[in-house]
């Protein structure tokens, strides 16, 4: 496993952490043993949010954060974890967004869930346009502060509202955005229209989530055959199947599954390479529910992806660039 600084923080990550959101995986004891097993393969980042639960069912929320915390138990100090905050988690009208009330009641809530007395790094999961920025910022601020996280970041978030953040952060001297998490792969390239330039004007660090855009570059998919019974695809995702392997997607999931048979790997290998090739990204997460697939993605790691390669890929893929419209 490689280890690498987390942005310009001076903490180092391996740059696979595993994500926590359990989407195919509803066994408790499983999915803790999927957490060690990651674990004793070197990952040392483990992403998690106060909404994670078993299956991806409302139902569960907080289960991650459960599971997460018995696995980490003896090993705690050389684990980084984050949680985050803000989606909606129950009928109160204080049960989402990220003002201070939501913010301050649900880190509680999660240190209590992980069994420690503090998050590693803590994460605003998606941009809140009913709170103010500042109080949000002076928020995590007295986190830090306070100790109950050493680090704060966001996710979902365009270049504009992240910059925000950090221009506040600035103004009011209070602890900046150290890293941003949003979706990147193959198949959802929008990161690469102005968010790739803040990170390398700031130095903030990079979490890229669903590299396997949501599986479907994991190899099992193929644009010419119905999904397999039994998977995400196959069965909660099946009326969206078809559309989303029409056109682009399919071509980019054959060109995929040629290139890597080529070299040697799986799919799911060489598009997290692919991924990681990207000198602003830091970690990809994967979001393995079961030991076979999280193996199958440390594959992902630890080999340089081949210009060629990099550039055929860069191509069929290239209609999933979000461009900027020219001003009128």
């Amino acid at each position: 496993m490689e280890y690498v600084n987390f942005g310009k923080a001076g903490v180092k990550v391996s740059t696979l952490a595993l994500g926590l959101g359990l989407r195919g995986q509803g066994d408790a004891s499983e999915a803790q043993r999927l957490v060690e097993h990651a674990i004793d393969s070197g990952i040392n980042l483990i992403d998690c949010a106060n909404i994670y639960g078993l299956m991806d069912d409302r139902a569960n929320i907080g289960r991650s954060e459960e599971i997460l915390g018995k696995a980490i138990q003896g090993k705690r100090d050389d684990i980084v974890i984050t949680s985050k905050v803000f989606s909606n988690i129950g009928p109160g009208p204080n049960d989402a967004g990220l003002s201070r009330y939501h913010i301050m009641r649900e880190v509680e809530r999660s240190l209590k869930r992980l069994n420690t007395d503090h998050i590693d790094v803590y994460l605003i999961h998606a941009y809140d346009e009913g709170t103010p920025q500042e109080e949000t910022v002076r928020a995590m601020d007295d986190l830090v502060r306070s100790g109950k996280t050493r680090y704060i970041g966001c996710c979902n978030h365009q270049a504009w509202q992240a910059c925000k953040a950090l221009w506040i952060a600035d103004k009011i001297n209070a602890t900046p955005y150290m890293c941003i998490q949003n979706m990147y792969n193959l198949l959802n390239r929008d990161m690469e229209t102005e968010l790739f330039g803040l990170v390398r004007e700031e130095g903030l660090g990079v979490m890229c989530y669903s590299p396997l855009a949501v599986g479907l570059l994991s190899g099992v998919y193929s644009p010419d055959e119905p999904p397999p019974a039994g998977t995400l695809w196959g069965t909660r995702l099946r009326e969206e199947f078809a559309q989303r392997m029409s056109g682009p997607t399919g071509q980019v999931i054959t060109t995929l599954k040629r290139l890597a048979a080529e070299l040697g790997k799986t799919p799911a290998q060489l598009a997290v390479a692919w991924v990681l090739s990207h000198p602003e990204v830091t970690v990809a997460i994967s979001g393995s529910d079961t030991i076979e697939q999280l193996d199958d993605t440390l594959g992902g790691v630890g080999w340089e992806l081949d210009a060629a390669v990099r550039e055929e890929l860069d191509e069929v893929s290239r209609s999933f660039v979000r461009l900027i419209a020219p001003p009128a």
